[in-house]
């Protein structure tokens, strides 16, 4: 529960409203999101690290990861509810 009120929380969430306002807003196609992602999750992860090295780039990928799934899920879920 703890990790919840994290900032690492704070990250996962701010990439997959990111994610999800490029997605909507430029329209690209979903096999680039992921690509993107990883760019993102890594830039991230070196601004709060302050250099660049294994877990930095470990901890980049494990944001992207995150804030694809969390896309997918609330992309899925609106879907759902529509219908």
């Amino acid at each position: 529960m703890d990790d919840l009120l994290s900032i690492h929380f704070g990250v996962y969430a701010a990439l997959a409203f990111v994610l999800y306002a490029i997605h909507q807003t430029t329209h690209i196609q979903n096999r680039y999101i992921p690509m993107i992602a990883l760019g993102l999750g890594v830039f991230l992860s070196w601004l709060q690290a302050g250099s660049i090295g294994y877990h930095v780039l470990l901890t980049g990928i494990r944001y992207a990861l995150y804030g694809m799934g969390t896309v997918a899920t609330i992309k899925y879920l609106l879907k759902k509810f529509e219908e």
